[in-house]
């Protein structure tokens, strides 16, 4: 429960701040976090790995927020969304670089033995489990799917 103590200090301090933007993205992963753990089926607290994920979907929502709103140019409305992103992301682990990336996946595949684009699946679970709430899932795809087509 790290987490949730760890962002009623940083509400305290947005609040103090009177930075409305982060007090709202820090809002949105309270919330999103008194949903998950109240959910059926839901323990008490989050593990560490759920609370990755949950975050993890809450900068992807804003994420793809923004680019609809910019591809409808309303760069007004994509400016906040992706500043909640960036507020979002503060409380995931450090994300790997691309070559980080590149290089698990090549001893994923070396280990594995994969050989085409036919052994992606094998390959993605286990690169997804390796880097989670490292890396998010398009990076490890985009990258899985390069090595097995230059195979």
């Amino acid at each position: 429960m790290s987490l949730l103590s760890n962002l009623t200090d940083e509400l305290k301090a947005a609040m103090r701040a009177k930075d409305s933007l982060k007090l709202e993205a820090l809002r949105a992963i309270k919330s999103a976090i008194l949903l998950a753990q109240t959910s059926s089926g839901a323990g008490d607290t989050l593990s560490e790995n759920e609370e990755i994920k949950l975050l993890q979907k809450l900068v992807k929502q804003r994420k793809d927020s923004a680019t609809i709103f910019k591809e409808q140019n309303r760069d007004d409305l994509a400016a906040p969304e992706e500043a909640q992103a960036a507020v979002i992301a503060t409380f995931l682990p450090e994300q790997l670089t691309s070559e980080e990336i590149e290089g698990i996946v090549v001893d994923i595949i070396k280990k594995t033995g994969a050989e085409g684009i036919k052994d992606m699946g094998k390959v993605m679970g286990m690169a997804s489990k390796e880097m989670a709430g490292k890396a998010d899932g398009k990076s490890i795809s985009t990258v899985v799917k390069e090595k097995l087509s230059n195979g």
